[in-house]
């Protein structure tokens, strides 16, 4: 393909030089600076939506699944039009944007309907961003650090995810029950975040613009892929009705014991530990292969949510969050590296989106059966079953992906 040279040029500076490119650098930090700025606000959302605004758990829930849904969906068109258009730098721009302007205007809002609204715009956000700007990250990569690329930008992410509740706890502490000035000052890491983009994200890593009548092969449709990243869809998706949202993780700690005003801190930690090892373990992937480290990481899900099953003290929670922040250094950047290496470079946006639809689409199913199983069977049966689910997408993750894709994959 005409990229080759390209890609064989940056091969050979990635090797005389450690740092990762520009362009990954700087969606790294973007990534930091967009969930300080969310995660100023997540977290303080439902007592907001709840004692303040007067809603229910089931109000929450729905504007969760809603926004979350949307966000699945809008993965999947954004990555297809970014692959048609060949403009990744805008969809990224652009959906960053949407979600750091909506995100303060629910320090205005005086019903649950209006966070509904909020929500759904900042997940449209999320979800116009996201594949183009994975798939920007696997382009400006060589195939040799993909795996440490995107282990720089998730490391980035959940420091961000770290940093957002450590700042809104000390405001409160000096600032008690003013949760709608610390919602409008969440703006500010927004602002900087954008003015990054605008001015660092450079329009080199972009393929040349095109229309839809230039891009005759250009489809919607899983046809276009091999079986082997079909799949790897299969697999993931099968997974991922095992992997409910890990809100139930701090329910779980809490009916162990730990004390509510603690459950922030052990949210934190687990953040930060999240940050640390997906920093070391994402260079792990380029030596070992992507598949073994999704079959490693997948795995030690299933381990750790047995464990989850058979705890009874609050410690044990302590200690099985400390051991399952393992799981998202093996997985997050070895998924996104393997999706790169099963699919041709000109439909890595499309794939990337069918990746993220996936998981979506696995999520809200995985919450409600894991919910639905601890309330009527208890907390061991819901646990057990999300690592018998775990255990049988290893097996079919090995079964479908054994094969080496040709060379010429860049």
């Amino acid at each position: 393909m005409n990229q080759e040279p390209a890609d064989q040029s940056l091969s050979s500076t990635t090797k005389d030089s450690p740092s990762l490119p520009s362009t990954v650098r700087l969606l790294g930090v973007a990534s930091l600076l967009n969930d300080v700025a969310s995660e100023m606000i997540f977290p303080l959302l439902p007592t907001f939506v709840i004692t303040v605004l007067g809603g229910s758990q089931t109000t929450l829930g729905l504007i969760e699944g809603s926004a979350d849904s949307l966000s699945s969906l809008l993965k999947l068109g954004s990555g297809y039009w970014s692959d048609r258009l060949g403009n990744r730098r805008q969809f990224v721009f652009w959906g960053y944007a949407i979600a750091a302007l909506i995100r303060p205007t629910i320090a205005m809002m005086t019903a649950p309907w209006q966070i509904g609204v909020a929500r759904l715009v900042d997940r449209f956000g999320k979800g116009v961003r996201s594949a183009p700007r994975d798939a920007m990250i696997a382009d400006s990569s060589a195939p040799s650090e993909r795996g440490r690329a995107f282990g720089f930008h998730r490391a980035m992410d959940h420091a961000g995810a770290a940093i957002g509740p450590l700042l809104a706890t000390t405001f409160l502490w000096f600032w008690p029950g003013q949760l709608r000035t610390l919602f409008t000052l969440a703006l500010l890491p927004g602002l900087v975040l954008l003015a990054l983009l605008y001015f660092g994200l450079p329009n080199a890593s972009e393929k040349p613009s095109r229309s839809p009548e230039d891009s005759p092969t250009a489809t919607w449709s899983l046809k276009s892929f091999d079986f082997r990243f079909c799949g790897f869809l299969v697999a993931l998706l099968l997974f991922t009705l095992g992997n409910a949202s890990d809100a139930f993780l701090l329910v779980r700690a809490a009916t162990l014991g730990v004390p509510a005003a603690l459950l922030p801190v052990l949210w934190c930690v687990f953040h930060m530990e999240k940050s640390f090892l997906s920093l070391k373990l994402g260079a792990a992937v380029d030596r070992i292969g992507a598949r073994s480290m999704i079959s490693i990481g997948w795995a030690w899900y299933a381990v750790i949510y047995v464990l989850f099953a058979l705890s009874t003290e609050a410690w044990h929670a302590w200690v099985l969050f400390l051991l399952y922040a393992p799981f998202y250094a093996f997985t997050e950047a070895a998924q996104k590296a393997l999706v790169a290496e099963l699919v041709p470079v000109e439909k890595r946006g499309l794939a990337y989106g069918w990746f993220n639809a996936t998981v979506g689409i696995g999520a809200l199913p995985a919450s409600l059966m894991f919910g639905a199983l601890s309330d009527h069977f208890g907390p061991a049966t819901s646990f057990s079953a999300g690592a018998v689910l775990a255990v049988l997408a290893t097996l079919l993750l090995q079964a479908v992906t054994h094969s080496p894709r040709p060379a010429r994959q860049s």
